[in-house]
């Protein structure tokens, strides 16, 4: 059987495992025990991808199908530093499976979205997971928490997403909530005002934010870098998503 390596986001882990993509996703998400639900974010890596960081080929050695021929589901070969270890061209398809199991595939882009607004959040998924207001671009996000050397923060590598803020992006004061989901409205629009104000550029809403965040609030998609190697992975149209994609997206609105 096919041994496939896979970088999980959420919580940040490298695994061996048995399972093709989207079976490991149900399982990853789900587990043996159907009450037991929570999404799931992970990148397949190239098979020939090793590092000195990691005991890979042990790992590998050790995912062997079961006595009764069933594949060996997962074999943890690393749960700590991960993103930083791994390079972005060893990185393929990134998944994003729902807290019922079902999965979601994006290749990586090119390039990035067009155009952007003014005001952002940004939820980090790894190494750390603040909730973060900024007036930055997500390109110009990741270089700040990378590449500054004016930061007292920094990280060697970082993934993220960039949430949508509604009417908020353009009037922080006044505009509506809609179907924000958020329960921290009238602290975000302080901090949405402050940045706006141009004293700062980004201000932390919540210094331990829950990753797991509705899917439907993903404004365009997962952003990743390590070094100077930046990656974006564009979340498919809404349209795509109510035809194309139709089972997935039912399964992320739901509950």
């Amino acid at each position: 059987m096919t041994v496939h390596l896979y970088f999980s986001l959420i919580p940040e882990a490298l695994i061996a495992s048995m399972l093709p993509p989207d079976e490991f996703g149900t399982y990853y998400a789900v587990g043996t025990h159907k009450k037991l639900h929570g999404q799931a974010m992970f990148i397949e890596l190239d098979p020939d991808f090793r590092h000195e960081f990691f005991k890979i080929d042990a790992g590998i050695e050790r995912c062997v199908p079961h006595p009764n021929g069933m594949p060996k589901r997962s074999v943890y070969i690393s749960t700590y530093r991960v993103l930083e270890h791994v390079p972005v061209e060893a990185m393929q398809k990134l998944y994003l499976v729902t807290s019922y199991g079902e999965v979601l595939g994006l290749d990586p882009s090119p390039t990035l979205p067009g155009k952007l607004d003014e005001l952002n959040m940004y939820q980090e998924i790894a190494p750390v997971h603040p909730l973060v207001v900024s007036t930055l671009n997500p390109k110009q996000y990741y270089e700040f928490l990378t590449q500054n050397p004016n930061s007292l923060v920094h990280f060697p590598a970082v993934c993220f997403v960039d949430l949508q803020l509604g009417e908020l992006a353009e009037d922080p004061e006044h505009g509506a909530i809609r179907d924000l989901p958020y329960g921290f409205i009238h602290h975000l629009r302080e901090c949405l005002l402050e940045v706006r104000g141009k004293q700062i550029h980004s201000k932390i809403v919540n210094r331990v934010e829950s990753v797991e965040y509705p899917y439907r609030m993903i404004k365009n998609g997962i952003y990743l870098g390590n070094g100077d190697n930046f990656v974006y992975y564009p979340l498919p149209s809404r349209d795509e998503l109510r035809g194309k994609y139709y089972r997935w997206w039912r399964s992320a609105n739901q509950g």
